[in-house]
């Protein structure tokens, strides 16, 4: 099935398994093997993540799955401001034929989670991993952002020899439609008070206890800390309803990993149904 989208464009969706609805963009399909999903590897990430999510999931939960980032790159959006992402999420359930479910979102798009819930009142259970409920980094993400959308504008040959997890040193590869729609995100999210959100639903927030990247100032001089918050307002996020799970040892990567994820979701959404 697909949805459609607030630009128009289509994006495919799929559902698998039944029980408790639970929304996740991710990307189903097995990975391709070949020198992308090496690299990948190579960086800490895994090829086949949606897909091992989805697989582990779907025996719990009717798993509605999407890869909306890997749509965005592709289809790139001239408008993907916060109310178009929720906009674009509620049509991916509304095709999908749930009106309540439980939402999970890794990076931006646990960010966009906290959108959806807020500005919705479908979500039922929300997961948040590597991006905090409180002090997130909106200015500091729109400053690494602008600088990939200038590197797009004139881009460089790749660097060599860079070493995986040296962020700093990396080469943006993205177009400027791709860097520029998330530009456009982070401006709009700069007058966000992610403190004056109050929700009355389960959710849970996790980070690896070494997810905080320092950029130099080819990447706008900043240094986006995900795991700072989560360890330094941890008695106000509890405070404010959340159960926070602070993951010893990994970084933004290592805590997305399937084998991190499925046992939070499995053994936290699931009670939570």
């Amino acid at each position: 099935m697909f949805a459609t989208l607030h630009d128009g464009a289509r994006i495919d969706v799929e559902v698998h398994g039944a029980g408790p609805a639970l929304l996740l963009p991710v990307n189903p399909e097995p990975a391709e093997e070949g020198p992308a999903a090496e690299a990948m590897r190579a960086w800490g990430g895994e090829p086949d993540l949606g897909f091992n999510l989805v697989e582990g999931l779907r025996d719990r939960f009717r798993v509605v799955a999407f890869d909306y980032e890997g749509h965005c790159l592709a289809v790139p959006k001239k408008d993907l401001t916060p109310a178009n992402v929720v906009g674009d999420l509620l049509a991916v359930a509304d095709a999908a034929g749930v009106e309540r479910f439980a939402y999970y979102g890794y990076s931006w798009l646990a960010m966009a989670g906290l959108q959806l819930a807020a500005r919705s009142d479908r979500v039922n259970t929300l997961v948040m991993g590597g991006y905090p409920p409180i002090d997130g980094p909106y200015r500091e993400m729109l400053a690494v952002t602008e600088a990939a959308w200038r590197y797009a504008q004139n881009p460089e040959p790749p660097a060599g020899n860079v070493t995986p997890g040296d962020w700093d040193n990396a080469t943006p590869t993205a177009d400027p439609a791709q860097t520029g729609q998330f530009m456009a995100l982070y401006q709009e999210l700069q007058e966000f008070d992610d403190r004056s959100v109050t929700l009355d639903i389960p959710r849970l927030c996790f980070a690896g206890s070494e997810d905080t990247i320092v950029y130099g100032d080819k990447w706008g001089g900043v240094t986006v800390d995900i795991a700072g918050p989560l360890l330094r307002e941890r008695a106000e996020i509890e405070a404010r309803g959340w159960e926070v799970r602070v993951l010893d040892g990994l970084d933004h990567m290592g805590a997305m990993r399937s084998s991190v994820v499925l046992p939070i979701l499995t053994g936290w959404v699931g009670r939570q149904g």
